[in-house]
């Protein structure tokens, strides 16, 4: 991503040789784009690349299945086995039944549609996407994006995306290349960008964006030392809570997956009834959230108690916990602060009702 003029597009034809590179080299699967003749160039590019451009460029002479077949017709599919392939991919876009429509009776997202199955019917390892949503309207463009998003769930293609729209690239990118006059300023994950940028280029280009959208649950969460484990009675619940000066702690089991919280005053309930286990004193409704869960998603977890939030992961295993004064902090503080924010001592039960 980059303002008008960084040099994305110029980028993205380097990919594929529509431009070639005056120095360096290109390399795709171990080959050297830049070797390339003209030959093994056009096979290459029938075999491994897939391009949606921005206005579409669909032929107006041919039907919506007549633009979709059209990379397959090239590379000499049978005409059977092209028209069931765009089918497919027609049906995979939300496009099935509008087959035998042509582009001008389509919508500006429909049409963009058609062109994303058009890459998609040659079945392509890398899908290269220019400015590809910039020419449709907010409410259409919003609706690709989470399009794409469902079909490389998919898919699990490599895609590359260009586009001037931060938050566009902050929502479709694992990693984000940003540019600026033909130079790559920093490349990094959305949640690297944004907490710490590389230049203050990269600073001011991200000051605007809300990090509550971009900052994880990872990114801000406290260890979840100590922890206890189903051998443990009440009495090293007790002690490992006044050591580490907290009221409750979380229970996991020996693979660390959240089995649930004991409180101080429940551990000293069933001490003083001589209970040698803490298991009926296992709170298990205990608020989790996953380690990946955008910050803004897990306000409201946990609102009415005084329990900590667990993180977890895909597992159910405990990754961490979240303290309310480190969101905070994360959300208030310029990015070059949060680290010094984070670092400060803070008592686990501050993280209480988020």
């Amino acid at each position: 991503m980059g303002l008008s003029g960084s040099g994305k597009s110029t980028l993205l034809r380097c990919i594929n040789r529509i431009h070639d590179p005056t120095s360096g080299k290109v390399t795709v699967a171990g080959i050297d784009v830049t070797s390339l003749d003209r030959r093994g160039l056009e096979r290459l590019r029938r075999q491994k690349f897939g391009m949606v451009f921005q206005r579409f460029a669909l032929f107006p002479h041919r039907t919506v299945i007549g633009n979709v077949e059209y990379g397959l017709e090239i590379r000499g599919v049978p005409a059977r086995e092209r028209r069931e392939r765009a089918l497919q991919v027609l049906e995979l876009v939300g496009l099935a039944g509008w087959e035998n429509r042509r582009p001008d009776e389509l919508s500006g997202g429909m049409q963009q549609r058609v062109g994303l199955a058009r890459a998609l019917a040659v079945d392509p390892d890398i899908l290269l996407m220019d400015e590809a949503f910039s020419a449709l309207d907010p409410l259409i463009k919003r609706e690709m994006q989470d399009e794409l998003l469902t079909l490389q769930s998919r898919m699990q293609k490599t895609i590359v995306f260009i586009t001037h729209d931060l938050d566009e690239a902050l929502k479709l990118g694992d990693r984000i290349a940003v540019l600026r006059d033909g130079r790559i300023e920093q490349i990094g994950t959305p949640e690297e960008i944004i907490s710490r940028p590389a230049s203050d280029y990269v600073a001011a280009f991200t000051a605007g964006v809300d990090r509550s959208k971009v900052l994880t649950a990872s990114s801000v969460m406290m260890p979840p030392d100590p922890v206890i484990r189903p051998k443990d009675g009440p009495h090293a619940a007790l002690q490992r809570m006044r050591r580490h000066g907290i009221s409750s702690i979380f229970m996991v089991d020996n693979d660390g997956k959240l089995l649930g919280l004991v409180s101080a005053s429940d551990a000293r309930a069933a001490a003083d009834r001589g209970e040698s286990s803490l298991i009926n004193v296992l709170n298990k409704d205990v608020s989790t959230v996953h380690e990946d869960d955008a910050l803004r998603d897990v306000f409201g977890f946990g609102n009415g108690t005084s329990w900590p939030l667990a993180v977890v992961d895909g597992e159910g295993k405990l990754r961490g916990v979240l303290v309310k004064g480190a969101i905070l902090a994360s959300l208030s503080h310029p990015p070059d602060s949060w680290n010094k924010q984070l670092q400060q001592p803070v008592g686990r039960d501050q993280h209480a009702a988020l």
